[in-house]
């Protein structure tokens, strides 16, 4: 599929950053290297400073290159959310149907895998275009309850997604090369239409 027959989403209502709005579309194959660079260098830059570098280097040769986010794109259990600003790639969101935690009660549930926006986009509504296009997506899809896992170290993370209005319903260990980490598991019910 061609990077332009991608369906898009502009943010609702249309937000203008430094006169050009942003777009939210669904990734295709041609984006994966993009994605591997921005996946990679946002990980990096919310969680290298508080690990070591060798769980980091670790976890990022398993997480992050062109192929394996090529075949994250293309698995159909998956959907994989790009927000660009002028062409220009400035976050993402990963979402993924299937398996839960087991402290997450729902029939359909629908996980946030990944939700990360470059550095210097902090703050100008970018995460929260990402959260609504997600939710969006998971009751699209039908899904009772959205989930994700956040580090119990990631402050700033946990107050948005309590701001979004999850909420803490157990944890899960989440491996960072060697190092086992907490994750605190949240989860938002969804109302679906009929």
């Amino acid at each position: 599929m061609a990077r332009d027959s991608a369906p898009a989403f502009l943010c609702s209502p249309q937000i203008t950053l430094r006169e050009s709005p942003l777009l939210i579309r669904n990734a295709v194959p041609s984006d994966a290297a993009a994605l591997a660079q921005v996946a990679e260098q946002t990980f990096r830059a919310t969680f290298g400073a508080l690990n070591r570098a060798e769980d980091m280097n670790l976890h990022c040769s398993r997480s992050y290159g062109e192929q394996l986010q090529a075949d994250e794109i293309s698995d159909p259990r998956m959907t994989t959310l790009l927000i660009e600003h002028d062409g220009r790639l400035i976050g993402y969101a990963q979402l993924r149907w299937g398996d839960a935690a087991a402290c997450v009660v729902a029939q359909r549930p629908c996980e946030i895998q990944r939700l990360y926006v470059v550095a210097n986009w902090h703050g100008h509504g970018v995460a929260q275009e990402l959260m609504a296009a997600s939710i969006a997506e998971a009751r699209r899809r039908r899904s009772d309850v959205i989930w994700l896992g956040v580090w119990e170290r990631n402050p700033r993370a946990i107050a948005f997604y309590r701001r979004c209005g999850f909420v803490e319903v157990g944890d899960h260990v989440f491996p960072l090369g060697n190092d086992r980490q907490r994750d605190l598991v949240m989860a938002l019910a969804l109302a679906l239409d009929d």
